[in-house]
């Protein structure tokens, strides 16, 4: 089985890849949906409550008020990673044996952050310049403020690029993102099964 990370900066356009990869017929598994699965299991949810009472309403977890209280403090978001991301390994793997497939791709937002990049084949990093990134956060409803404090959380776009087995640049329209996309997948010999 061969395994391609897929990662990049906030807003850098992974999750879009991700659909046009699977609209291609390829097995990807994105790490943060596993994430948001895993947060609503009652174990986990009992565990996130060590943020504060405010992080858990109703017997779900209040994304914005987990993201405000771990964002702005190193330690409490280091302790949220030592929680989740060893489950989200967990998962991931578990999912991965499950499919059976050739290849794999697993989008996973801090892959490098993480350590994990010795964990692939190869990997793919989406990339867009910093306003760009900032205006498709916008619209989805980030505030600016909040964007640029998650970006600064991540490795600088520059590192994940040196890094990176291929970069997928995500500047343009989506047909130009599709053109690049498959350009890429022919360079790097992969098809779908």
């Amino acid at each position: 089985m061969k395994r391609i990370g897929l990662t990049g900066s906030i807003g850098s356009g992974k999750s879009t890849v991700a659909s046009l990869l699977r609209a291609r017929g390829f097995a990807v598994l994105d790490a943060d949906q596993i994430a948001r699965e895993l947060t609503g299991c009652p174990e986990v949810l009992s565990e996130l409550l060590t943020f504060g009472p405010e992080v858990v309403r109703a017997g779900r977890l209040d994304r914005a008020a987990l993201a405000r209280r771990v964002f702005g403090d190193p330690e409490a978001l280091a302790r949220l990673n030592a929680l989740i991301h060893p489950r989200v390994r967990a998962e991931l793997a578990r999912r991965r044996e499950a499919l059976g497939a050739e290849t794999v791709f697993e989008e996973v937002p801090l892959l490098y952050e993480s350590g994990l990049q010795g964990s692939y084949d190869s990997v793919i990093v989406v990339d867009a310049p910093l306003p760009q990134r900032l205006e498709r956060l916008s619209r989805r409803g980030l505030p600016e403020a909040d964007a640029r404090r998650r970006d600064a959380l991540q490795l600088p776009a520059d590192t994940k690029r040196a890094l990176a087995s291929a970069v997928l640049e995500n500047t343009g329209s989506l047909v130009e993102l599709e053109a690049a996309l498959d350009a890429l997948l022919l360079r790097l010999q992969l098809q779908p099964g």
